[in-house]
């Protein structure tokens, strides 16, 4: 599957609210917080056109029992998926098309906190969500990249970021 990027919609983040709010519909009483993550929560940049949802909850096993209620929105559970201590599921369209992730992971994670402070730094860093954006226009100007090839190409400068986006949130939290 080739890998495309779109500009800044703020439709994204009614997109965003609107499944967040089904998912915390059909999951009832169970308790998920959900955040909007990914390049389509960071106005301005870039992104491919698919919402990224993080969650937390408090148990993963507990979460498993509810993947049916999860699949009847329209989501594949996909296990840890590549990374230890993580739930994650995908959304398409009729078209076949990915339209969400959501990833969720327990309370205090590193993976939940490395995801909020990469879209808190970009947000909040305007030259380095360009940068990052100016990135994804070069890896995907050819219009074949693969998405392996997509996150290759962006993995330095993933790292780099990542490190600075931790430092920079840990400063800024009452737990850092």
């Amino acid at each position: 599957m080739n890998v495309f990027v779109v500009p800044h919609d703020p439709a994204w983040k009614e997109a965003f609210d609107r499944e967040s709010q089904h998912i915390h519909e059909a999951l009832g009483e169970f308790p998920i917080e959900l955040h909007h993550i990914g390049s389509t929560s960071i106005p301005g940049i870039l992104a491919k056109p698919i919402i990224d949802l993080l969650g937390a909850v408090e148990d993963l096993e507990a979460l498993d029992a509810h993947n049916i209620v999860l699949e009847s929105l329209g989501y594949q559970a996909k296990r840890a998926f590549g990374i230890a201590g993580r739930r994650y599921f995908r959304k398409g369209n009729a078209s076949g098309n990915r339209t969400h992730h959501l990833h969720v992971f327990e309370h205090g994670s590193q993976h939940f906190e490395r995801h909020i402070a990469f879209r808190d730094f970009l947000r909040t860093h305007p030259a380095k969500a360009a940068e990052y954006s100016e990135l994804k226009a070069r890896v995907t100007a050819a219009g074949d990249v693969t998405s392996d090839a997509y996150i290759d190409a962006k993995g330095l400068f993933m790292v780099a970021i990542e490190k600075l986006a931790l430092d920079w949130y840990r400063k800024r939290t009452p737990e850092g």
